[in-house]
């Protein structure tokens, strides 16, 4: 799994469990849907910290929490 993969494999996650939308958490990230709808799809090959930082804060969660996963613990080098 690549880093942008197991990234928008993490936010739908915590979407999930806050039962947020994605439009409420562009919303609360203060950034523009269409940027975050990229990041989720896995259209942008580096969404940045500071982008996913925005999504962790729209999310209600820490940098920390975030990255708080299985998800990332095998991720494919190359990517």
């Amino acid at each position: 799994m690549t880093i942008c993969e197991a990234t928008s494999y993490r936010i739908a996650e915590l979407c999930k469990q806050k039962n947020l939308s994605g439009y409420c958490v562009s919303y609360k990230a203060g950034m523009p849907a269409s940027t975050y709808k990229s990041i989720l799809n896995g259209k942008s090959r580096n969404p940045g910290i500071v982008n996913i930082n925005k999504i962790a804060d729209g999310l209600g969660v820490t940098i920390r929490e975030f990255y708080d996963s299985e998800l990332f613990d095998n991720l494919d080098p190359d990517d």
